[in-house]
Formats: C-alpha cells, structure tokens, sequence
C-alpha cells in the first residue's frame, strides 16, 4: 500500500481548535470480517482496504483529526494485528490511539461495550470503520447536548434503502422506532453509523455479542435518541458494488475528509 508521507498527513490535516472535540474519544468499530468483499481482499481486514492509494480506515483517521479530534479507541477483532502495525499508538498522526481487541466477535455493541475503559468523558463518539459520512462532528456534539438524549445518531434519506433498517421520527428530531431490513428499494430515513452515546448507554447493553441496531437501540428510544439529518456524501464499502464506487469518488472523499468541498448527495 502506498501511503502519503506523515508530513503530509499532517498538513492537510491540521484542524481548527475545539476545545470539546479535543476531549472527546472516538471509537471506531474496525473488527468485522468483511465477508462480503472477501473475494477481493481475501488477506486484509475490510478497513484496510484501500481506496485509492490509502486505506479507507486512514480516511476516517483523516476526517477525525481533521475536526480536532486527538484520542482514539480501534475496536478490532478479525486480523487485527494488520491495523495495529498500521497505525501503531497514533503518534504518525499526531493522535493517542488505543486497541480494544476482542477475541471473538462481540458485534458492534459488544465491542463498544468491551472497550468501556477506553471511553472517558460524559459523551463519545463511535464510527462505523466501513463507512464514510461528510459530517459536522461539532454540530452533531451541540444538537447531542442541547437535546439531552441517552444517544443521538447521524440519519440521512437515502433513495434506495434495501440494505438499510429504517429510522422513524417525530417532528422534533426524536427517533420513534426502526424498521428491519425489508430488502424494498424504496427511499428512506437510514443511519448513516456515525453515533453519540452518553455513559449510561454501557448500563443498556447486554454482556456478551449484541448489536446496536437490533439489540441495543430499540431499548433506548424511551431515555431518548435522537437523529441528526445529514445531507454529505456518503458511502459504505461493504459490498464489492459499492467499493468499486468509493474508487471512482476517492478524491471527493479525501477532500470532504479534510473539509475542503462542500459536497451534494452520493450515497445509495
């Protein structure tokens, strides 16, 4: 893989201070198996693979120094000593990186729960590590804090939700209810795997494997979550379809990481 130079990174990265966003940890949920790209990167975790000349998970590093944020939680699992020599403590980045490694798969609210020692600060922020969403991550924070929720989480309509359960809400941004996968093309509300959880979230979530969607929302809607509409790029590179296309758009991606376009719609 060819990667940019460190002085580069850092370049393009510096962000502006904030001073909340400094505090907060972001965990990202790298520790999937990635079935489904498998016949294409049969040897790397899905969150290294690369999109252009980088690995996708070096965007999401991007994006996430970019708005100020400096200490990171990788929550891996399946070959997870490829991340690990990859971005090593963080140091490169100028960020503090840290490893929640789990020894089978716990799901996505299971790894956030085994990485709790991790997640210091009243709120934190947890990524999808396959998906990328052009978003404010201060806003997101603001709208967190001013609503009061036990979670809040980045939505936006897609045209074509087959792969995605839907989101419901109200009038005031309040999150209702959720609808399984269907596999109906019609359009959408859907999450968009980019959330901000409250401490008392950890009280809500089982001991063992267990996932945010199925197992973990649907039982905070009544201590309140709320969803954010986004309206950026965005993309999950979970299927080969859509991977191919995280390549045809790889120079939009770095350049909305870095916050340099104000990017329309591109998503399902």
């Amino acid at each position: 893989m060819n990667r940019l130079p460190t002085e580069k990174i850092l370049a393009d990265s510096e962000p502006s201070p904030d001073t909340q966003i400094e505090q907060v940890t972001a965990a990202l949920l790298v520790g999937g198996m990635g079935t489904r790209l498998r016949p294409l990167i049969p040897s790397m975790p899905k969150p290294l693979a690369c999109v252009g000349s980088n690995s996708f998970l070096q965007l999401l590093v991007r994006q996430l120094r970019h708005q100020g944020v400096r200490r990171l939680v990788m929550c891996t699992g399946y070959l997870a000593d490829q991340i690990e020599n990859e971005f090593r403590d963080g140091h490169a980045w100028n960020l503090t990186i840290d490893y929640s490694r789990e020894m089978h798969p716990l799901g996505t609210a299971g790894a956030i729960k085994f990485a709790r020692r991790h997640l210091q600060g009243p709120n934190f922020l947890v990524m999808n590590g396959d998906s990328f969403l052009d978003i404010d991550l201060r806003r997101l924070f603001r709208f967190h804090c001013e609503h009061g929720g036990m979670a809040t989480m980045a939505v936006l309509q897609v045209k074509d939700g087959a792969r995605y359960g839907r989101v419901q809400t109200d009038a005031d941004g309040r999150v209702i209810g959720f609808v399984e996968k269907t596999g109906n093309p019609a359009p959408g509300l859907v999450s968009a795997g980019v959330y901000v959880f409250n401490q008392s979230v950890f009280e809500r979530i089982p001991e063992g494997p267990s996932s945010l969607e199925r197992d973990v929302f649907p039982q905070l809607l009544s201590h309140g979550v709320y969803a954010l509409e986004q309206q950026g790029v965005f993309i999950d590179i979970g299927t080969p379809e859509d991977y191919a296309r995280a390549q045809q758009i790889c120079d939009c991606l770095y350049e909305a990481a870095l916050g340099k376009t104000i990017l329309g719609r591109s998503g399902p």
